[in-house]
């Protein structure tokens, strides 16, 4: 797993229940009929462009969303927003997966803006890297568990030994205590979902010595909340 193909064929070989591998496994609802292979080579794309690059920063969140990285492939960015995953990366080939017109989530129009103003790129991922959803219903969402988590945890160690990360910027609480036995420095921000933003804003910022926002945008899309409150056990 030292190559981003490698890693992207690694992460096509997991199979879990009641979990969306978005590289392997096809939408019927919603994915084109090449989808999976179409989702992988973006994730192979991006991270070949990360570590080319020698992106030094790692944002982590806690899993997938069926708004966002289930549809793209790419770690909180939807499709309305992968045009800017493209060309914080020197301008890589993104492609849509989905048939339809581009779907927007929440979060990841709140993380793509900070990281417009902070005009650095960063390495996006999720502590558990794939889709976990609520018992038949594919299009919800839910905390993975403990052990989806250790399942899948030698993926994360191989990605942060092929970026090789200065330090880890953990999203929200979930990520934050699943990240804490890391060796590398890893500073925690307030999720921007469930009211977090305008915290998630000011921890972005201390975090890279920007100026204060005053008063921070309050982004106001035109869908309802991008997550399905959780309802399994936080793990």
């Amino acid at each position: 797993m030292n190559t981003p193909k490698l890693f992207a064929e690694t992460l096509a070989q997991v199979r879990l229940p009641s979990v969306f591998n978005p590289y392997v496994e096809c939408c019927e609802l919603h994915d084109r009929r090449d989808g999976p292979r179409v989702r992988k080579r973006n994730l192979i794309r991006f991270l070949e462009a990360a570590v080319d690059a020698r992106v030094d920063t790692l944002w982590i969140a806690r899993d997938l969303g069926y708004r966002g990285g289930r549809r793209t492939g790419i770690p909180l960015t939807d499709e309305v927003h992968l045009g800017r995953a493209a060309a914080m990366l020197g301008g890589i080939s993104l492609d849509r997966a989905t048939s339809g017109p581009p779907v927007a989530e929440r979060t990841a129009a709140i993380i793509w803006t900070v990281l417009a103003r902070i005009n650095q790129p960063a390495m996006l991922w999720n502590v558990f890297p794939f889709h976990p959803y609520e018992g038949a219903n594919p299009l919800s969402n839910r905390c993975h568990t403990r052990q989806e988590r250790e399942a899948t945890w030698p993926l994360l160690l191989a990605l942060i030994s092929m970026l090789k990360p200065r330090r880890i910027v953990a999203i929200g609480r979930d990520a934050s205590i699943a990240l804490n036995s890391l060796s590398i420095p890893v500073e925690t921000v307030r999720h921007p979902s469930y009211g977090g933003q305008a915290e998630f804003i000011a921890g972005i910022n201390a975090i890279y010595g920007l100026p204060a926002i005053v008063e921070p945008t309050v982004l106001e899309l035109p869908f309802d909340g991008d997550c399905v409150a959780p309802k399994a056990k936080h793990s």
